[in-house]
């Protein structure tokens, strides 16, 4: 018996692959399914089934790519409904992975159909759970992205998610091993711990979901908190229920390189989102007019579902040199498929080719002590609120990332203001944003609230309602 957790640390995401005697599973595969294909080929198996623990929300899944690739069936548990062959298991249905079994623990409440995997070693005993998204290590799936399709509120949804840990989950054995779909990072949660794999019985001692006294007091703890889901999320769902192109096509699409008068014209013509992935740094200094800065060392795929939201939106990207087919599989994780192409030599090319160049006005976290004046200064902190309260430039406004496209057309265009966030990573997203809208009149602060405290500049812990909702 093999199983290798495959974790992608920038989708906290992870896929799982299990053999035993000639045969292999997968379970919530990511996109690109050629490595799991290699491993199989490598390891002298055969991929026998391809599990789904629930319609995704967050990334898309491999599993139709795998399955046309493999002839593999694509297994979910009771409730789904995909518009592609698959099988519907029920609730305790088993299957045979060479000697090993694995049984089906239909676990609803993230959503309808979410279904934990139970696997059964040689010897019959319980041995490991693949719970998606309905137990994670220190917390549970938000019950409130399946509201609609499920016709339920999120408190009904909780409710079905706390019978599903109480009566399939909690009766396991203490030494099960739990495998989650995510991690920390992951919006699909609110408390998950930085670890990826635990046992069951440590997860009975501390995760605060599977500590409540009973099942009002769950539903309150873990609907308590939770921010508005991604707006990319639905459409990665439908994504992974009526199935997509194939990533093949994707990649040869996006992988069109561009001279820059191409690069040029392409805009021009298109609708096209030009999409800079190079770091803060570098964009700050020199970029394609208009472009969007979301650096593709962070928390890439996440802030582009979130800011760019539709999926269809037409992306041409510059990239660091060698970088180019790294940004279009990720974009096409969370379901971005539509790159039409790169600038081939990157800004550099570009700039020799004479074409106009954009910057920001970044300073340094000394001058902006020397030019902050407490009483007339404007400084706009777009951290998350919960960052925000814990210290924040005093009388800073507080005006989250996630939130810009509804705040943006609030600041005044002919006030100057600061702009920060905790390093300068989401600082500079907002900067290009700004800057393509039309506003000249900031100053992105370099190295954030995190440089910001080394220096004279007030701060405080004190949170005035009005900085949070109005400017």
């Amino acid at each position: 018996m093999k199983i290798e957790q495959i974790y992608t640390g920038c989708l906290a995401q992870g896929a799982y692959y299990i053999t035993s005697h000639g045969e292999a599973a997968i379970i919530d595969p990511l996109r690109e399914v050629q490595p799991y294909i290699d491993r199989a080929t490598k390891d002298g198996v055969k991929i026998k089934y391809v599990f789904e623990t629930h319609f995704h929300a967050d990334f898309v899944s491999g599993h139709v790519d795998l399955s046309k690739k493999t002839g593999a069936p694509i297994v979910y548990g009771p409730n789904a409904n995909p518009e592609f062959d698959a099988v519907i298991a029920t609730d305790g249905q088993e299957f045979k992975i060479g000697k090993l079994t694995i049984k089906v623990l239909h676990t609803p409440g993230h959503t309808m159909e979410s279904t934990t995997y139970l696997l059964k070693d040689e010897n019959g005993k319980d041995h490991a759970i693949f719970s998606g998204d309905t137990l994670f290590l220190g917390d549970v799936g938000r019950p409130d992205l399946a509201q609609k399709a499920a016709d339920m509120t999120q408190d009904q949804l909780a409710g079905l998610l706390y019978d599903s840990l109480m009566n399939k989950i909690m009766p396991l054995a203490e030494d099960v091993i739990v495998y989650p779909a995510h991690g920390a990072g992951s919006a699909c949660g609110k408390n998950m711990m930085k670890e990826t794999v635990d046992t069951l019985g440590n997860q009975k001692k501390m995760n605060y979901a599977l500590n409540q006294p009973n099942k009002e007091a769950f539903i309150k703890e873990v609907t308590d908190g939770l921010l508005p889901p991604p707006i990319y999320f639905p459409l990665n769902v439908a994504m992974n229920k009526k199935g997509y192109a194939s990533i093949d096509e994707v990649m040869e699409r996006g992988m069109t390189a561009m001279d820059p008068k191409t690069f040029e014209q392409a805009a021009e013509l298109t609708n096209a989102l030009i999409l800079d992935t190079r770091s803060a740094g570098d964009f700050a200094k020199a970029f394609v007019p208009q472009s969007i800065n979301i650096g593709i060392a962070g928390d890439f795929a996440p802030w582009v579902g979130a800011l760019v939201g539709d999926v269809k939106q037409e992306l041409l990207l510059v990239t660091d040199i060698g970088m180019e087919e790294e940004t279009v599989t990720r974009l096409a994780r969370v379901g971005f498929d539509n790159v039409i192409g790169y600038l081939k030599g990157g800004i550099e090319e570009w700039i020799k080719a004479g074409k106009e160049t954009d910057s920001v006005n970044r300073i340094s976290p000394k001058q902006f002590e020397n030019e902050f004046n407490p009483e007339s200064s404007m400084v706009i902190d777009i951290r998350k609120e919960t960052e925000y309260a814990a210290e924040h430039v005093a009388d800073a406004y507080s005006k989250p990332l996630a939130a810009i496209n509804e705040w943006v057309n609030t600041i005044d265009p002919e006030k100057h203001f600061f702009v920060h966030c905790a390093g300068g990573y989401r600082s500079m997203i907002a900067a290009s944003i700004l800057q393509a809208r039309g506003y000249r009149n900031f100053s992105e602060i370099e190295g954030g609230f995190k440089a910001i405290v080394e220096t004279k500049v007030p701060k405080t812990d004190f949170i005035c309602q009005s900085k949070i909702m109005t400017a």
